[in-house]
């Protein structure tokens, strides 16, 4: 029961950032280059502290760090960026959706096996997220702030990717947040009309770079080793479904009946694709 307590409270971390990130979008008074500046930096902080807490060394040049940081940098920025249009669960399901598609693109590129009903749950999981990203129809996203989304999905899937087997996922993932920092902060000072700072957006920044991104991924890490990779993976089918209900609860926002029916190939896909097939008796 502990277990399951621990993985629900990082999935509400997970969605928590997306719920963050469109309120201080929203009236908090903080550019997106500012927002991934900050939740970098304090993330990075954050990760650091505790990775020196246990004795260990950030790895700031390993080779890892060639990927590992450019697609950090995409990923926070294009994610900051896209919640300037993007609902909280919209933005959070095109995520969802672009880091599985680049996560499968990656595993058949590698040359892993791929069983039939994994195709099958991708072709789904894809349908859902096309449906939601067609460009027709009153409740279309916006077409900037999808593909912005939709190019942070494949950031963090390249990160993810990058990630697999790391021998200390917290130092690493510290090390990238450090190194990714300085590209925020460059693109804050060079693009206009992103540079305004109120004391709330700040806070939200700091709130969802220490907390639901610092903590949370180190509770995840934590957690990880102690249930099964398909557990892992289908756990993470809540995310936009939380992001969602937190959009709902604190943005007023109002799911669409295609955002509904989206969400619902999407996740169903990735599911269907995560069943294991039972062996005969």
């Amino acid at each position: 029961m502990r277990v399951v307590l621990l993985v629900a409270l990082t999935m509400v971390a997970f969605a928590a950032n997306s719920v963050l990130n469109r309120m201080a979008m929203v009236g908090g008074g903080i550019g997106p280059s500012a927002f991934a500046a900050i939740r970098l930096l304090s993330g990075a902080l954050a990760l650091a502290a505790m990775v020196r807490v246990r004795g260990a060394p950030l790895p700031l040049t390993t080779r890892a760090r060639r990927l590992g940081v450019p697609s950090l940098a995409v990923y926070m920025l294009g994610f900051s960026f896209a919640y300037l249009s993007l609902d909280a669960g919209i933005g959070a399901l095109i995520l969802f959706g672009a880091v599985q598609i680049t996560m499968f693109a990656g595993a058949v590129l590698a040359g892993e096996p791929v069983p039939g009903r994994r195709w099958i749950g991708a072709a789904v999981a894809f349908a859902g997220l096309a449906w939601l990203l067609w460009p027709e129809g009153a409740s279309a996203p916006p077409p900037v702030g999808a593909v912005l989304m939709a190019a942070a999905g494949i950031g963090w899937g390249l990160y993810s990717l990058n990630g697999r087997g790391a021998a200390d996922p917290q130092a690493e993932t510290a090390a990238n947040f450090l190194l990714a920092a300085p590209v925020a902060l460059i693109l804050w000072a060079l693009v206009p009309g992103t540079v305004a700072l109120a004391p709330r957006g700040v806070g939200l920044a700091v709130l969802s770079g220490v907390v639901t991104s610092g903590l949370g991924y180190a509770l995840w890490y934590a957690v990880l080793p102690r249930i099964a990779a398909s557990a892992a993976a289908v756990a993470q089918l809540t995310v936009p479904l939380i992001a969602m209900a937190g959009g709902m609860v604190f943005l007023a926002e109002a799911p669409s009946l295609r955002f509904i029916g989206a969400a619902v190939l999407v996740l169903g896909g990735v599911g269907l694709s995560l069943v294991r097939r039972r062996r005969a008796s």
